[in-house]
């Protein structure tokens, strides 16, 4: 089985880890990101620095939508084009698949503030133009990369950690004492469509609890990365298998980020065939279609476990492809 990874490392040697992802995770290289760089390499600062035409500041309580750029978000802008000057030199030859993960708009609408306080999630107006100026602010990345990189294939992973926090009407407003009212189905339906519109191969990952693959369906999402951990009840997983036989793709999400320690191919392998098998799928069709990764980002894990954690993953898609054969 092919193998790939969040994306998220630990570090601040941009070109050092770009390296090593080529080397370890040549089938589907996640391109890396880096939040020991600084905030505007943060998951909310680095998708607000792929944005032109609205500005942001960083605030004590977090970033802001302004009616200037700060410095913060001109260095989060700059930051991508030291990193795509990287790319265009490391991987000229490259011919794989580069997966770039950006923060999905329903995960930004939470984080970021209006101007008048308060999120952007509260204005309906707002939440939509910052979802299309992020759609605008990833198409223009592709196209850089593809033109940087003319013989890799480029596939968009849109980070959603907040969305369900969003459907089910959990996110604080800043007070504390309430919450933002629930954004129904159609509408966050349509903002994640529009990116999918933009990338049919792009991957929606969440790896929080709850109903969310059925918004990634209606979103016209043909893959999805989750965290295995979230979905082994018999319930979510039997969503999980009809969500393969219907011929889509997924990106288990099967090393534990969370424990940061190294896990063995053999504690891997178990977990996913117990995961699997009672799905009773025909296995070339688990073969083609599940990839096995990481249930989210490993920045909080130390350097030196890293590429171990990751030689141990691609061991266990050689082991669990034997095991399909019997």
């Amino acid at each position: 089985m092919r193998v790939t990874a969040a994306g998220s490392l630990p570090g601040t040697d941009f070109r050092g880890a770009l390296g090593a992802m080529t080397e370890a995770l040549p089938e589907i290289t996640p391109l890396p990101e880096l939040p020991d760089r600084g905030v505007g390499s943060h998951m909310v600062g680095r998708a607000l620095g792929l944005i032109r035409g609205l500005d942001f500041d960083l605030q004590p309580a977090g970033w802001r939508l302004t009616s200037g750029s700060g410095a913060d978000h001109r260095r989060a802008t700059s930051q991508w084009s030291f990193d795509l000057d990287d790319v265009s030199e490391l991987l000229q030859d490259f011919r794989g698949v580069l997966k770039v993960a950006v923060a999905g708009p329903w995960t930004l609408a939470a984080s970021v503030e209006r101007p008048t306080g308060d999120r952007l999630l509260a204005d309906h107006g707002a939440r939509r133009e910052l979802a299309q100026a992020l759609v605008d602010g990833v198409d223009i990345l592709l196209a850089d990369l593809a033109a940087r990189l003319p013989h890799a294939t480029l596939r968009v992973q849109i980070d959603e950690p907040m969305v369900v926090d969003v459907a089910e009407g959990r996110v604080p407003t800043a007070s504390g004492f309430s919450r933002h009212r629930r954004v129904h189905a159609p509408e966050l339906t349509g903002s994640l469509a529009m990116f999918t519109a933009l990338d049919a191969s792009a991957i929606l990952h969440c790896c929080a609890a709850g109903e969310w693959m059925g918004l990634a369906r209606s979103a016209d999402f043909n893959a999805v990365s989750l965290d295995l951990g979230q979905f082994e009840s018999g319930r979510s997983r039997d969503v999980v298998g009809q969500w393969l036989a219907d011929g889509r793709s997924l990106v288990a999400g099967l090393v534990d980020s969370s424990r940061v320690q190294v896990q063995s191919a053999d504690e891997l392998v178990t977990r996913l065939l117990t995961f699997l098998r009672p799905m009773g799928l025909d296995p070339d069709v688990l073969r083609s279609n599940v990839v096995l990764g990481t249930s989210c980002g490993l920045a909080g894990w130390r350097q030196q476990d890293i590429m171990p954690q990751l030689e141990q993953l691609r061991h266990s898609g050689e082991l669990v492809d034997e095991q399909l054969e019997r």
